[in-house]
């Protein structure tokens, strides 16, 4: 793991600049970075289906959240739809990678659609522990973001009544249950790291009896970049996270660059990028999402180039090497 470096070793504008030369600008990028195995997954399972059945391929919402993967899908056939109403009963259709409530497949049963699921191994995994916690006859305390569309996949896998959704630790003093209630917990993969651990633990403070997961349900990709921005931010004086607004897990990003007390913003293609967001700066930390793909990493880099000379430095703090297997239908 490589320590952050201090910002007064890296900033260019410790040395002595040569006449008519543009000032420095160190970029620190962070790895692991973008996409995710589950990301990739979802992507080559909308490739696959298109490759095999022609266009048009339907999509239940947003395969990923990332605008560029979504129109780049788009331009090859992919048409996305927010419901099963609108797919015609003659085409494929894909879930997106957060998950879907069990009606969705039901339904899909029902109208005999040809439907591909690209959801998450790793969310797939917390819908098969809630069901298990069902079986056992404990009520699931489920941590995540209320109207994310892995959450609404996730508390859709279980009868209403039987699941409560909390996000804070303050919704954990709310809560009607009792010591000797039948209770249990999960969480949404892509939560900030640190603030589940507080919730986890008003949680187990309240309910001493609570069961969890044996293994976190925070994603690996989703703990390793936060990790790699607790590493890089505190010798940044500025963190760009690539990411989407509606994207969970690139949000967690900005706040933690915030939490490590250096500015973040959160932009989803470089022209977003603000020249006076430079004023004063010498040193970017750079990130992106496990949506976002390396393409809009070199756009970053590049338009920062356009205003400043770069130099680039790598902060590891892991590397992925997870692989999920696709769907049988999808493998010929």
């Amino acid at each position: 793991m490589n320590a952050a470096f201090p910002p007064e070793q890296l900033s260019p504008e410790n040395a002595p600049a040569k006449p008519g030369a543009r000032p420095g600008l160190t970029i620190l990028i962070a790895a692991p970075r973008g996409f995710c195995a589950g990301v990739d997954r979802a992507i080559e399972i909308v490739e696959r289906a298109l490759e095999k059945y022609g266009a048009p391929v339907y999509v239940r919402h947003e395969i990923v959240h990332n605008r560029y993967v979504v129109d780049g899908l788009r331009e090859k056939g992919a048409i996305f739809v927010e419901e099963l109403d609108e797919v015609p009963n003659d085409a494929p259709v894909v879930f997106s990678a957060h998950g879907v409530p069990k009606s969705v497949p039901a339904e899909a049963d029902r109208r005999k659609l040809l439907y591909v699921d690209a959801t998450c191994p790793l969310v797939s995994k917390v819908h098969r522990q809630a069901e298990r916690q069902l079986e056992k006859d404990r009520h699931i305390i489920f941590i995540g973001h209320e109207g994310h569309p892995e959450v609404i996949g996730t508390m859709g896998q279980v009868p209403e009544g039987k699941i409560t959704l909390v996000e804070t630790v303050d919704d954990v003093a709310k809560l009607p249950f009792t010591r000797d209630d039948k209770l249990s917990f999960l969480t949404q993969t892509t939560l900030s790291v640190d603030d589940t651990r507080d919730v986890i633990a008003a949680l187990q403070a309240r309910y001493p009896d609570i069961a969890g997961p044996k293994a976190e349900d925070i994603c690996y990709a989703t703990s390793n970049r936060q990790a790699a921005v607790k590493e890089l931010a505190p010798g940044s004086d500025l963190v760009l996270v690539i990411g989407a607004p509606n994207s969970s897990n690139s949000l967690r990003l900005v706040e933690v660059a915030e939490r490590c007390g250096t500015t973040a913003k959160l932009i989803q293609r470089a022209s977003e990028i603000d020249p006076a967001w430079l004023d004063g700066v010498g040193t970017v930390g750079l990130t992106a999402g496990a949506s976002a793909p390396e393409t809009l990493v070199r756009e970053v880099v590049d338009k920062l180039a356009e205003w400043r000379e770069i130099d680039e430095r790598p902060i590891l703090v892991t590397e992925e090497k997870m692989t999920f297997k696709l769907p049988r239908q999808l493998v010929d």
